[in-house]
């Protein structure tokens, strides 16, 4: 089930520079260079894997966007929120 907006508003609140937009959750990453921003993004690949919860993923060159949204769902779920969490604690 979505959550509500301000349920989402609030729980941003510990994921910083995670933001609303429109239906999904979105952060942009800055790495030190194209290598390490690969190596970050198959990070991600590995902890949505094993969540079976996939982000939409831009990579330009060291700036990697994630959007996270439950598709299934129409809207930001606790699984999201979830997946940022965890992304948030990759170390590279």
């Amino acid at each position: 089930m979505p959550l509500s907006e301000a349920e989402i508003r609030e729980r941003l609140k510990s994921l910083p520079g995670w933001d609303l937009v429109g239906k999904a959750i979105q952060k942009r990453f800055s790495l030190r260079s194209f290598v390490p921003a690969m190596q970050f993004v198959n990070k991600v690949a590995e902890l949505a894997e094993a969540d079976q919860h996939h982000p939409d993923i831009a990579i330009n060159y060291n700036l990697v966007t994630l959007v996270l949204s439950t598709h299934s769902e129409g809207g930001v779920t606790v699984k999201d929120l979830a997946l940022a969490s965890k992304i948030d604690s990759i170390k590279i």
